[in-house]
Protein backbone atom coordinates (compact mmCIF):
# COMPACT_ATOMS: atom_id res chain seq x y z
CA UNK A 1 0.00 0.00 0.00
CA UNK A 2 0.80 3.70 -0.91
CA UNK A 3 1.11 5.94 2.54
CA UNK A 4 -1.61 7.51 0.92
CA UNK A 5 -3.53 4.20 0.77
CA UNK A 6 -2.92 3.65 3.93
CA UNK A 7 -4.26 7.03 4.94
CA UNK A 8 -7.57 5.84 2.97
CA UNK A 9 -7.84 3.04 4.90
CA UNK A 10 -7.12 4.22 8.56
CA UNK A 11 -9.93 7.15 7.05
CA UNK A 12 -12.58 4.40 6.11
CA UNK A 13 -12.38 2.71 9.18
CA UNK A 14 -14.54 5.64 10.92
CA UNK A 15 -16.98 4.83 8.75
CA UNK A 16 -19.54 3.34 10.90
CA UNK A 17 -21.58 0.62 9.71
CA UNK A 18 -25.09 1.56 11.12
CA UNK A 19 -27.78 3.37 8.95
CA UNK A 20 -27.38 7.22 9.03
CA UNK A 21 -29.66 7.28 12.09
CA UNK A 22 -31.87 5.21 14.33
CA UNK A 23 -29.64 4.72 17.70
CA UNK A 24 -27.95 7.50 17.13
CA UNK A 25 -28.53 10.46 19.36
CA UNK A 26 -27.35 13.74 16.98
CA UNK A 27 -27.17 16.08 20.07
CA UNK A 28 -24.79 13.54 22.36
CA UNK A 29 -22.95 13.07 19.31
CA UNK A 30 -22.35 16.84 18.58
CA UNK A 31 -21.66 17.89 22.32
CA UNK A 32 -18.72 15.25 22.03
CA UNK A 33 -16.75 17.79 19.06
CA UNK A 34 -15.86 20.22 21.49
CA UNK A 35 -13.58 17.23 23.10
CA UNK A 36 -12.06 16.69 20.09
CA UNK A 37 -11.93 20.17 19.68
CA UNK A 38 -9.84 20.63 23.09
CA UNK A 39 -8.13 17.37 21.95
CA UNK A 40 -6.86 18.65 18.72
CA UNK A 41 -5.63 22.01 20.44
CA UNK A 42 -8.34 23.35 17.65
CA UNK A 43 -9.88 25.91 20.18
CA UNK A 44 -8.29 29.46 19.79
CA UNK A 45 -7.75 28.45 15.95
CA UNK A 46 -11.37 28.35 15.10
CA UNK A 47 -12.14 31.06 17.43
CA UNK A 48 -9.78 33.49 15.16
CA UNK A 49 -10.44 32.09 11.99
CA UNK A 50 -12.58 34.28 9.64
CA UNK A 51 -15.27 31.76 8.30
CA UNK A 52 -18.22 32.12 5.75
CA UNK A 53 -21.08 29.55 7.15
CA UNK A 54 -23.61 27.94 4.47
CA UNK A 55 -26.22 25.51 4.91
CA UNK A 56 -29.36 24.94 2.76
CA UNK A 57 -30.63 21.69 0.91
CA UNK A 58 -29.90 22.64 -2.30
CA UNK A 59 -27.09 24.80 -3.72
CA UNK A 60 -24.48 24.78 -1.03
CA UNK A 61 -21.91 23.83 -2.91
CA UNK A 62 -22.36 26.18 -5.93
CA UNK A 63 -22.69 28.81 -3.45
CA UNK A 64 -19.51 28.23 -1.93
CA UNK A 65 -17.59 27.85 -4.73
CA UNK A 66 -18.71 31.27 -6.13
CA UNK A 67 -17.56 32.52 -2.78
CA UNK A 68 -14.05 30.77 -2.69
CA UNK A 69 -13.94 32.40 -6.14
CA UNK A 70 -14.91 35.93 -5.58
CA UNK A 71 -12.69 36.44 -2.60
CA UNK A 72 -9.61 34.57 -4.57
CA UNK A 73 -10.26 36.72 -7.38
CA UNK A 74 -10.26 39.98 -4.90
CA UNK A 75 -6.62 38.56 -3.65
CA UNK A 76 -7.41 36.28 -0.45
CA UNK A 77 -5.84 33.11 0.42
CA UNK A 78 -9.13 30.88 0.30
CA UNK A 79 -9.94 27.28 2.38
CA UNK A 80 -12.72 25.36 0.82
CA UNK A 81 -14.64 22.97 2.89
CA UNK A 82 -17.09 21.26 0.71
CA UNK A 83 -19.02 17.34 0.68
CA UNK A 84 -19.11 14.88 -0.99
CA UNK A 85 -16.23 14.15 -2.84
CA UNK A 86 -16.14 13.13 -6.46
CA UNK A 87 -13.16 11.08 -7.13
CA UNK A 88 -10.35 11.93 -4.23
CA UNK A 89 -11.41 12.93 -0.36
CA UNK A 90 -8.64 15.43 -1.34
CA UNK A 91 -11.62 17.53 -3.05
CA UNK A 92 -13.02 18.15 0.57
CA UNK A 93 -10.05 20.51 1.01
CA UNK A 94 -9.43 22.97 -1.25
CA UNK A 95 -6.47 25.70 -0.87
CA UNK A 96 -6.53 29.07 -2.61
CA UNK A 97 -9.24 27.14 -5.30
CA UNK A 98 -6.73 23.72 -5.48
CA UNK A 99 -7.21 20.38 -3.71
CA UNK A 100 -5.07 19.89 -1.03
CA UNK A 101 -1.16 17.65 -1.95
CA UNK A 102 -1.01 14.59 -1.18
CA UNK A 103 1.37 15.48 1.18
CA UNK A 104 -0.10 18.17 2.83
CA UNK A 105 -3.02 15.71 3.04
CA UNK A 106 -0.80 13.25 4.78
CA UNK A 107 0.96 15.56 7.24
CA UNK A 108 -2.18 16.92 8.63
CA UNK A 109 -4.30 13.55 8.28
CA UNK A 110 -1.70 11.80 10.76
CA UNK A 111 -1.22 14.58 12.91
CA UNK A 112 -4.94 14.71 13.52
CA UNK A 113 -5.65 10.89 13.49
CA UNK A 114 -2.54 10.14 15.81
CA UNK A 115 -3.58 12.75 18.29
CA UNK A 116 -7.13 11.38 18.86
CA UNK A 117 -6.09 7.56 18.47
CA UNK A 118 -3.92 8.69 21.58
CA UNK A 119 -6.48 10.66 23.59
CA UNK A 120 -9.92 9.21 22.68
CA UNK A 121 -11.12 5.74 24.79
CA UNK A 122 -14.35 4.14 25.83
CA UNK A 123 -15.63 6.72 26.95
CA UNK A 124 -15.27 9.21 24.06
CA UNK A 125 -14.40 6.75 21.20
CA UNK A 126 -12.88 8.15 17.72
CA UNK A 127 -15.30 10.43 16.01
CA UNK A 128 -17.19 9.36 13.03
CA UNK A 129 -16.03 9.99 9.52
CA UNK A 130 -17.24 13.54 8.64
CA UNK A 131 -17.02 14.59 12.55
CA UNK A 132 -12.88 13.45 11.42
CA UNK A 133 -13.06 15.50 8.31
CA UNK A 134 -14.65 18.83 9.74
CA UNK A 135 -11.90 18.88 12.23
CA UNK A 136 -9.14 17.94 9.75
CA UNK A 137 -10.80 21.11 7.76
CA UNK A 138 -10.44 23.16 10.52
CA UNK A 139 -6.67 21.67 11.32
CA UNK A 140 -5.75 22.55 8.02
CA UNK A 141 -7.46 25.91 7.60
CA UNK A 142 -5.74 27.10 10.56
CA UNK A 143 -1.95 25.76 10.03
CA UNK A 144 -2.49 27.41 6.50
CA UNK A 145 -3.14 30.74 7.54
CA UNK A 146 -6.10 31.22 5.46
CA UNK A 147 -7.57 34.44 5.11
CA UNK A 148 -11.23 32.99 4.58
CA UNK A 149 -12.33 29.49 5.50
CA UNK A 150 -16.12 28.92 3.65
CA UNK A 151 -17.71 25.96 5.44
CA UNK A 152 -20.36 23.73 3.39
CA UNK A 153 -22.81 21.96 6.10
CA UNK A 154 -22.97 18.42 5.55
CA UNK A 155 -25.99 17.70 6.63
CA UNK A 156 -28.26 19.69 8.17
CA UNK A 157 -26.90 22.73 10.38
CA UNK A 158 -27.42 22.50 14.21
CA UNK A 159 -26.02 19.28 14.76
CA UNK A 160 -23.63 19.00 11.76
CA UNK A 161 -19.57 18.91 12.67
CA UNK A 162 -19.08 22.08 10.64
CA UNK A 163 -21.04 24.14 13.48
CA UNK A 164 -18.43 23.96 15.84
CA UNK A 165 -17.87 27.17 14.77
CA UNK A 166 -19.47 29.62 17.37
CA UNK A 167 -18.86 33.12 15.91
CA UNK A 168 -18.57 32.85 11.86
CA UNK A 169 -18.37 36.25 10.15
CA UNK A 170 -21.47 35.80 8.30
CA UNK A 171 -24.17 32.69 7.46
CA UNK A 172 -25.72 32.02 4.45
CA UNK A 173 -28.85 29.23 3.61
CA UNK A 174 -29.78 28.74 -0.08
CA UNK A 175 -32.86 27.40 -1.25
CA UNK A 176 -34.48 24.81 0.90
CA UNK A 177 -36.58 21.64 0.05
CA UNK A 178 -37.54 18.00 0.88
CA UNK A 179 -34.39 16.17 1.48
CA UNK A 180 -33.03 13.76 4.45
CA UNK A 181 -36.39 13.84 5.95
CA UNK A 182 -35.46 10.77 8.43
CA UNK A 183 -33.17 13.38 9.88
CA UNK A 184 -34.12 16.75 9.34
CA UNK A 185 -37.95 16.69 9.77
CA UNK A 186 -41.01 15.77 7.18
CA UNK A 187 -42.32 19.47 6.68
CA UNK A 188 -40.26 22.46 5.61
CA UNK A 189 -40.97 24.54 8.67
CA UNK A 190 -38.80 21.44 10.55
CA UNK A 191 -35.87 21.53 7.69
CA UNK A 192 -35.88 24.95 8.04
CA UNK A 193 -35.44 24.98 11.96
CA UNK A 194 -32.81 22.44 11.51
CA UNK A 195 -30.56 24.95 8.41
CA UNK A 196 -31.35 27.87 11.47
CA UNK A 197 -29.20 25.80 13.44
CA UNK A 198 -25.96 27.90 12.03
CA UNK A 199 -27.39 31.45 13.09
CA UNK A 200 -25.24 32.80 15.86
CA UNK A 201 -26.26 35.84 18.24
CA UNK A 202 -26.33 39.02 16.28
CA UNK A 203 -24.06 37.26 13.30
CA UNK A 204 -25.49 38.62 10.22
CA UNK A 205 -27.13 36.28 8.35
CA UNK A 206 -28.74 36.31 4.34
CA UNK A 207 -30.99 33.47 2.53
CA UNK A 208 -32.73 33.05 -0.88
CA UNK A 209 -36.35 33.81 -1.59
CA UNK A 210 -38.22 30.58 0.09
CA UNK A 211 -41.61 28.94 0.49
CA UNK A 212 -43.31 31.25 2.69
CA UNK A 213 -43.32 28.33 5.50
CA UNK A 214 -39.54 27.84 5.14
CA UNK A 215 -39.31 31.68 5.32
CA UNK A 216 -41.47 32.07 8.65
CA UNK A 217 -39.17 30.25 10.57
CA UNK A 218 -35.96 31.42 9.34
CA UNK A 219 -37.00 34.88 10.33
CA UNK A 220 -38.52 33.43 13.85
CA UNK A 221 -35.07 31.90 14.36
CA UNK A 222 -33.10 34.81 13.07
CA UNK A 223 -35.41 37.30 15.50
CA UNK A 224 -35.08 35.07 18.67
CA UNK A 225 -31.37 35.45 18.57
CA UNK A 226 -31.22 38.62 16.83
CA UNK A 227 -29.44 37.67 13.51
CA UNK A 228 -30.16 40.42 11.00
CA UNK A 229 -31.24 38.25 8.12
CA UNK A 230 -32.05 39.51 4.73
CA UNK A 231 -33.06 37.70 1.77
CA UNK A 232 -30.73 38.10 -1.67
CA UNK A 233 -32.57 37.65 -5.13
CA UNK A 234 -30.93 36.21 -8.11
CA UNK A 235 -28.27 38.45 -9.62
CA UNK A 236 -29.34 40.16 -12.53
CA UNK A 237 -27.15 39.07 -15.43
CA UNK A 238 -26.66 42.94 -16.49
CA UNK A 239 -24.54 43.55 -13.08
CA UNK A 240 -22.23 40.42 -14.89
CA UNK A 241 -20.77 42.82 -17.65
CA UNK A 242 -21.38 40.58 -20.81
CA UNK A 243 -19.56 37.77 -18.79
CA UNK A 244 -21.97 34.61 -18.03
CA UNK A 245 -21.96 32.87 -14.65
CA UNK A 246 -19.15 29.79 -15.14
CA UNK A 247 -21.96 27.08 -13.53
CA UNK A 248 -24.45 26.00 -15.82
CA UNK A 249 -28.15 26.67 -15.21
CA UNK A 250 -31.18 29.23 -14.25
CA UNK A 251 -30.87 28.87 -10.60
CA UNK A 252 -27.32 29.30 -10.30
CA UNK A 253 -28.22 32.95 -10.87
CA UNK A 254 -29.87 32.75 -7.25
CA UNK A 255 -26.11 31.15 -6.03
CA UNK A 256 -24.43 33.87 -7.18
CA UNK A 257 -26.76 36.72 -5.55
CA UNK A 258 -26.24 35.21 -2.47
CA UNK A 259 -22.70 34.70 -2.83
CA UNK A 260 -22.25 38.08 -3.82
CA UNK A 261 -24.59 39.12 -0.62
CA UNK A 262 -22.04 36.84 1.70
CA UNK A 263 -18.78 37.77 0.25
CA UNK A 264 -19.50 41.93 0.28
CA UNK A 265 -20.65 41.16 4.10
CA UNK A 266 -17.34 39.61 4.49
CA UNK A 267 -15.32 42.16 3.05
CA UNK A 268 -17.24 44.93 5.29
CA UNK A 269 -17.24 43.56 8.69
CA UNK A 270 -13.22 42.37 8.07
CA UNK A 271 -12.31 45.90 7.05
CA UNK A 272 -11.31 45.31 3.38
CA UNK A 273 -14.65 46.81 1.55
CA UNK A 274 -12.14 50.42 0.78
CA UNK A 275 -9.70 48.33 -1.25
CA UNK A 276 -10.11 50.22 -4.42
CA UNK A 277 -10.54 47.68 -7.04
CA UNK A 278 -14.03 46.63 -5.24
CA UNK A 279 -16.11 49.71 -6.29
CA UNK A 280 -19.36 48.78 -7.47
CA UNK A 281 -20.93 51.23 -9.89
CA UNK A 282 -24.96 50.86 -10.00
CA UNK A 283 -24.45 48.77 -13.19
CA UNK A 284 -21.87 46.47 -12.68
CA UNK A 285 -20.62 44.33 -9.91
CA UNK A 286 -16.23 45.11 -9.06
CA UNK A 287 -14.17 43.21 -11.51
CA UNK A 288 -12.94 40.58 -9.07
CA UNK A 289 -16.46 39.53 -8.48
CA UNK A 290 -17.43 39.28 -12.23
CA UNK A 291 -14.07 37.42 -13.11
CA UNK A 292 -14.75 34.80 -9.72
CA UNK A 293 -18.30 34.61 -10.73
CA UNK A 294 -17.04 33.67 -14.40
CA UNK A 295 -14.44 31.57 -13.77
CA UNK A 296 -15.72 28.83 -10.34
CA UNK A 297 -15.64 25.38 -10.80
CA UNK A 298 -17.15 22.57 -9.62
CA UNK A 299 -17.25 18.87 -11.00
CA UNK A 300 -20.71 16.92 -11.20
CA UNK A 301 -22.79 19.78 -11.02
CA UNK A 302 -23.89 20.39 -14.68
CA UNK A 303 -21.24 18.91 -15.81
CA UNK A 304 -20.17 18.03 -19.86
CA UNK A 305 -17.72 14.89 -20.58
CA UNK A 306 -17.39 13.44 -23.86
CA UNK A 307 -15.95 10.14 -23.23
CA UNK A 308 -12.92 10.26 -24.03
CA UNK A 309 -12.45 6.27 -24.70
CA UNK A 310 -14.90 6.15 -27.39
CA UNK A 311 -14.13 9.26 -29.29
CA UNK A 312 -10.87 8.42 -29.74
CA UNK A 313 -11.81 5.11 -32.16
CA UNK A 314 -15.18 6.46 -33.11
CA UNK A 315 -16.72 9.15 -35.48
CA UNK A 316 -19.94 9.36 -33.57
CA UNK A 317 -19.53 10.68 -30.10
CA UNK A 318 -20.35 9.51 -26.77
CA UNK A 319 -21.24 12.49 -24.27
CA UNK A 320 -21.75 11.95 -20.55
CA UNK A 321 -23.88 14.88 -19.15
CA UNK A 322 -23.51 14.77 -15.41
CA UNK A 323 -25.23 16.24 -12.77
CA UNK A 324 -25.65 15.32 -8.74
CA UNK A 325 -28.99 16.29 -8.50
CA UNK A 326 -31.23 13.99 -5.96
CA UNK A 327 -34.31 16.39 -5.04
CA UNK A 328 -37.13 17.16 -6.37
CA UNK A 329 -36.37 20.65 -6.95
CA UNK A 330 -32.81 19.71 -8.03
CA UNK A 331 -34.29 17.19 -10.78
CA UNK A 332 -36.66 19.69 -12.10
CA UNK A 333 -33.40 22.34 -12.81
CA UNK A 334 -31.18 19.50 -13.90
CA UNK A 335 -33.96 18.26 -16.77
CA UNK A 336 -33.98 21.97 -17.42
CA UNK A 337 -30.67 22.35 -18.16
CA UNK A 338 -29.91 18.80 -19.70
CA UNK A 339 -32.85 19.58 -22.46
CA UNK A 340 -31.27 23.36 -23.27
CA UNK A 341 -27.78 21.58 -23.31
CA UNK A 342 -28.67 19.55 -25.75
CA UNK A 343 -30.22 21.67 -28.06
CA UNK A 344 -27.79 23.48 -27.66
CA UNK A 345 -30.20 26.71 -28.16
CA UNK A 346 -27.45 28.72 -26.09
CA UNK A 347 -24.85 28.06 -28.02
CA UNK A 348 -22.31 29.99 -25.75
CA UNK A 349 -23.19 26.61 -23.60
CA UNK A 350 -20.39 24.25 -25.72
CA UNK A 351 -18.00 26.45 -25.09
CA UNK A 352 -18.24 25.45 -21.59
CA UNK A 353 -14.53 24.20 -20.06
CA UNK A 354 -14.95 20.75 -21.69
CA UNK A 355 -12.55 18.14 -19.85
CA UNK A 356 -10.33 17.65 -22.63
CA UNK A 357 -9.80 20.62 -24.93
CA UNK A 358 -9.29 18.82 -27.54
CA UNK A 359 -12.61 17.74 -27.43
CA UNK A 360 -13.90 21.09 -27.35
CA UNK A 361 -13.68 22.47 -30.65
CA UNK A 362 -15.29 19.23 -32.01
CA UNK A 363 -18.38 19.41 -29.42
CA UNK A 364 -18.57 23.32 -30.41
CA UNK A 365 -18.27 22.43 -34.31
CA UNK A 366 -21.00 19.42 -33.77
CA UNK A 367 -23.00 21.95 -32.03
CA UNK A 368 -22.72 24.68 -34.04
CA UNK A 369 -24.72 22.76 -37.07
CA UNK A 370 -21.78 21.76 -38.99
CA UNK A 371 -22.04 18.15 -38.13
CA UNK A 372 -25.96 18.15 -37.76
CA UNK A 373 -26.43 15.94 -40.38
CA UNK A 374 -26.11 13.06 -36.90
CA UNK A 375 -29.38 12.28 -34.98
CA UNK A 376 -28.80 12.23 -31.80
CA UNK A 377 -30.32 9.51 -28.81
CA UNK A 378 -30.85 10.77 -25.36
CA UNK A 379 -30.54 8.05 -22.94
CA UNK A 380 -30.91 8.22 -18.71
CA UNK A 381 -28.53 6.78 -16.34
CA UNK A 382 -29.86 6.68 -12.89
CA UNK A 383 -29.70 5.86 -9.47
CA UNK A 384 -30.74 7.31 -6.21
CA UNK A 385 -30.53 5.81 -2.85
CA UNK A 386 -33.36 4.10 -1.44
CA UNK A 387 -34.04 6.76 1.14
CA UNK A 388 -35.45 8.65 -1.72
CA UNK A 389 -38.47 8.81 -3.15
CA UNK A 390 -38.39 7.84 -7.08
CA UNK A 391 -41.81 8.64 -7.48
CA UNK A 392 -41.44 12.10 -6.61
CA UNK A 393 -37.86 12.15 -8.69
CA UNK A 394 -38.19 10.17 -11.70
CA UNK A 395 -41.59 12.10 -13.26
CA UNK A 396 -40.44 15.11 -12.29
CA UNK A 397 -37.55 15.07 -14.42
CA UNK A 398 -39.99 12.90 -17.46
CA UNK A 399 -42.11 15.86 -17.21
CA UNK A 400 -39.61 18.62 -17.31
CA UNK A 401 -37.91 16.84 -20.44
CA UNK A 402 -40.81 16.14 -21.93
CA UNK A 403 -42.34 20.17 -21.85
CA UNK A 404 -38.95 20.80 -24.17
CA UNK A 405 -39.28 18.05 -26.50
CA UNK A 406 -37.12 16.12 -25.15
CA UNK A 407 -37.61 12.06 -24.54
CA UNK A 408 -35.30 9.07 -23.51
CA UNK A 409 -34.85 5.81 -25.86
CA UNK A 410 -33.80 4.32 -22.97
CA UNK A 411 -33.48 4.32 -19.12
CA UNK A 412 -30.68 2.20 -17.28
CA UNK A 413 -30.88 1.51 -13.88
CA UNK A 414 -27.32 1.18 -11.94
CA UNK A 415 -26.67 -0.34 -8.21
CA UNK A 416 -24.19 2.09 -6.68
CA UNK A 417 -20.25 1.16 -6.75
CA UNK A 418 -18.70 3.10 -4.40
CA UNK A 419 -18.75 0.77 -1.23
CA UNK A 420 -20.06 3.48 1.26
CA UNK A 421 -18.02 1.88 4.22
CA UNK A 422 -14.72 2.75 2.44
CA UNK A 423 -12.83 5.74 0.23
CA UNK A 424 -10.36 5.68 -1.91
CA UNK A 425 -9.58 3.88 -5.95
CA UNK A 426 -9.53 0.09 -3.83
CA UNK A 427 -13.92 1.01 -3.08
CA UNK A 428 -14.65 0.60 -6.63
CA UNK A 429 -15.84 -2.87 -5.64
CA UNK A 430 -15.15 -5.87 -8.46
CA UNK A 431 -18.36 -6.75 -10.76
CA UNK A 432 -20.28 -9.27 -8.03
CA UNK A 433 -22.46 -11.89 -9.42
CA UNK A 434 -25.03 -11.80 -6.60
CA UNK A 435 -25.58 -8.12 -6.13
CA UNK A 436 -28.83 -6.82 -4.99
CA UNK A 437 -30.64 -5.49 -7.39
CA UNK A 438 -34.09 -5.19 -5.84
CA UNK A 439 -33.81 -1.42 -5.53
CA UNK A 440 -33.04 -1.13 -9.36
CA UNK A 441 -35.85 -3.28 -10.27
CA UNK A 442 -38.18 -0.66 -7.95
CA UNK A 443 -36.90 1.93 -9.68
CA UNK A 444 -37.56 0.51 -12.99
CA UNK A 445 -41.25 -0.43 -12.44
CA UNK A 446 -41.82 3.38 -11.94
CA UNK A 447 -39.85 4.43 -15.06
CA UNK A 448 -42.32 1.80 -17.21
CA UNK A 449 -45.20 3.09 -15.38
CA UNK A 450 -44.46 6.30 -16.22
CA UNK A 451 -43.56 5.05 -19.92
CA UNK A 452 -47.13 3.29 -20.19
CA UNK A 453 -48.84 6.87 -18.91
CA UNK A 454 -47.42 8.79 -20.73
CA UNK A 455 -47.72 6.48 -24.54
CA UNK A 456 -48.99 9.18 -26.86
CA UNK A 457 -46.31 11.50 -26.20
CA UNK A 458 -43.19 9.25 -26.04
CA UNK A 459 -41.07 9.82 -29.53
CA UNK A 460 -40.84 6.52 -31.50
CA UNK A 461 -40.53 3.80 -29.36
CA UNK A 462 -37.17 2.46 -28.67
CA UNK A 463 -35.34 1.26 -31.75
CA UNK A 464 -34.25 -2.22 -32.64
CA UNK A 465 -30.77 -1.96 -32.60
CA UNK A 466 -30.92 -0.52 -28.68
CA UNK A 467 -33.46 -3.25 -28.12
CA UNK A 468 -30.71 -5.72 -28.46
CA UNK A 469 -29.41 -5.22 -25.03
CA UNK A 470 -27.60 -8.50 -24.93
CA UNK A 471 -29.41 -9.06 -21.30
CA UNK A 472 -32.37 -11.16 -20.76
CA UNK A 473 -34.58 -10.51 -17.48
CA UNK A 474 -34.22 -7.32 -16.60
CA UNK A 475 -34.58 -5.56 -20.26
CA UNK A 476 -37.78 -3.91 -21.05
CA UNK A 477 -39.14 -1.65 -23.86
CA UNK A 478 -38.17 1.36 -22.77
CA UNK A 479 -35.68 0.72 -19.95
CA UNK A 480 -32.98 -1.90 -18.51
CA UNK A 481 -31.13 -2.72 -15.30
CA UNK A 482 -27.82 -3.61 -15.41
CA UNK A 483 -25.47 -5.60 -12.43
CA UNK A 484 -23.04 -2.76 -12.47
CA UNK A 485 -22.08 0.20 -13.90
CA UNK A 486 -18.91 -0.72 -16.13
CA UNK A 487 -21.47 -3.07 -17.49
CA UNK A 488 -23.49 0.06 -18.28
CA UNK A 489 -20.55 1.97 -19.47
CA UNK A 490 -19.45 -0.94 -22.07
CA UNK A 491 -23.27 -1.38 -23.79
CA UNK A 492 -23.36 2.33 -24.48
CA UNK A 493 -19.79 1.95 -25.80
CA UNK A 494 -21.05 -0.82 -28.07
CA UNK A 495 -23.94 1.18 -28.90
CA UNK A 496 -21.96 3.67 -30.01
CA UNK A 497 -19.48 1.76 -32.18
CA UNK A 498 -22.75 -0.12 -33.61
CA UNK A 499 -24.41 3.44 -34.21
CA UNK A 500 -22.06 5.59 -36.16
CA UNK A 501 -24.94 7.50 -37.45
CA UNK A 502 -25.97 8.35 -34.12
CA UNK A 503 -24.89 10.86 -31.60
CA UNK A 504 -25.53 9.72 -27.68
CA UNK A 505 -26.34 12.07 -24.74
CA UNK A 506 -26.46 10.28 -21.74
CA UNK A 507 -28.18 12.05 -18.72
CA UNK A 508 -26.15 10.79 -15.17
CA UNK A 509 -28.35 11.84 -12.61
CA UNK A 510 -30.41 10.82 -9.59
CA UNK A 511 -26.94 10.78 -6.80
CA UNK A 512 -23.77 12.47 -6.14
CA UNK A 513 -22.26 8.78 -6.30
CA UNK A 514 -23.15 7.52 -9.31
CA UNK A 515 -21.84 10.85 -10.98
CA UNK A 516 -18.17 10.54 -8.98
CA UNK A 517 -18.75 6.66 -10.16
CA UNK A 518 -19.35 7.80 -13.71
CA UNK A 519 -16.27 10.35 -13.57
CA UNK A 520 -14.09 7.86 -12.40
CA UNK A 521 -14.71 5.24 -15.17
CA UNK A 522 -14.63 7.46 -18.31
CA UNK A 523 -11.75 9.54 -17.14
CA UNK A 524 -9.55 6.26 -16.73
Amino acid sequence: MTPYEEALEALSSLITRRTRVGDVNLEERFNVLFEYVKMLDLEEAISNMKIIHVAGTKGKGSTCTFVESILRNCGFRTGLFTSPHLIDIRERFRLDGLEISEEKFLAYFWWCYDRLKEKTNDKVPMPPFFHFLALLAFKIFSAEQVDVSIMEVGLGGRYDATNVVRAPVVCGITSLGYDHMEILGNTLGEIAGEKAGIFKHRIPAFTVPQPDEAMLVLKEKASKLNVPLQVVNPIDAKLLNGSTLALEGEHQFTNAGLAVALCSMWLKITGHLQDTNLEQTQHTLPEPFIKGLATASLQGRAQIVPDQHINNEASSELVFFLDGAHSPESMEACARWFSLAIKGQDQTFFHQKLDNSKFSNEVAKMNMGETDHKGSTQILLFNCMSVRDPQLLLPQLMKTCADHGVYFRKALFVPALSMYHKVGSHALTPTDTNINLSWQLTLQRVWENLMQGNKGKIADSASEELNDMGMSANSFEHSAVFPSLPVAINWLRDRVRQNRSTRFQVLVTGSIHLVGDVLKLIKK
